[in-house]
């Protein structure tokens, strides 16, 4: 009698266990019920692949960064070595199944047809919270998807808290600009998107046109329409050799030597990986750290 007893109290106690830790979330497709803290996850965008290394989760599987065919350089130290389960654009269902993960963190906009093939593997859930609306909700979301709120909320605070210091540092009122250069020509980052969200919060202004942008990017411009970007200061992006080449060029141009940001030696290249596809807590401490780097200074 008293294994069976021993056992039944087991079995009793284990549900409980599991309530503690059990969450709905909110995704695009429905609720979803998570039980429990996942040991084997698969991301497959760069916002939380890049959310869940800052909470110290390394995705067994993660689809590669745009413009490589692996995953972003600033991440790679924190990453380990994950399966590349294909591209944001075009993951292979064939691979993720391989890895069999008991979580799936799907892209915000993720279509129902693909969030059900998904979810026939493992749970699956997709941020509410696009790219052009507030990136630390994202972060917020996948800290609960994760089971690791606390640790979220912390690694936002210490974001936040940074911000606020550099914003009493930087001059008020200049203006900035965020443009990818790729080998078609520039294109400007809207002032809405992830970068966008950060220099704003700095105290930093972001141009008209970045401000009018209903998308993540304007469409690419002509070196005769450039003076559209133009700002105090201009970040220029590019996530190859092939966009930093087509940069170079462009520098001989008369039209980006009449930039007043060209002018006053205030063109600042950075890592386009980080700011024109990026999002996270790691990718928000590596932003600061050019914004600190250029304007502030030692």
């Amino acid at each position: 009698m008293f294994k069976p007893l021993c056992l039944m109290l087991s079995l009793l106690t284990v549900p409980a266990v599991f309530a503690a830790q059990e969450r709905t979330l909110d995704t695009p497709h429905g609720p979803v019920t998570l039980k429990g803290s996942p040991s084997s996850v698969v991301t497959l965008d760069e916002s939380s692949f890049d959310a869940a290394l800052a909470l110290g989760v390394k995705p067994v599987g993660t689809v590669s960064t745009r413009g490589s065919d692996q995953v972003s350089a600033y991440l790679a130290d924190k990453a380990g070595t994950p399966r590349i389960v294909g591209t944001s654009r075009a993951p292979s269902l064939e691979e993720i199944l391989l890895l069999k993960p008991d979580l799936i963190l799907a892209p915000a906009g993720v279509s129902a047809e693909l969030f059900k093939a998904y979810s026939a593997i493992a749970p699956t859930v997709a941020s509410p919270h696009s790219s052009m609306t507030d990136w630390e909700a994202s972060t917020a979301y996948y800290a609960k998807a994760l089971d690791r709120e606390s640790a979220g909320a912390e690694v936002l605070k210490a974001v936040d808290q940074r911000i606020a210091g550099l914003k009493a540092r930087i001059p008020a009122g200049q203006t900035v600009s965020v443009v990818r250069w790729n080998p078609q020509g520039p294109i400007a980052m809207s002032g809405r998107v992830f970068v966008g969200q950060l220099l704003n919060k700095v105290g930093l202004q972001t141009t008209e046109l970045a401000n009018s942008l209903k998308k993540p990017h304007s469409d690419v411009l002509s070196l005769e329409n450039l003076n559209r970007v133009d700002a105090d200061w201009l970040f220029v992006a590019s996530l190859n050799a092939d966009g930093a080449k087509a940069l170079a060029e462009a520098r001989r141009q008369p039209a980006f030597e009449r930039l007043r940001a060209v002018q006053n030696q205030r063109v600042v290249t950075v890592d386009g990986q980080v700011w024109a596809s990026g999002s996270g807590p790691l990718a928000a401490n590596k932003v600061l750290d050019d914004v600190e780097r250029v304007l502030v200074g030692p």
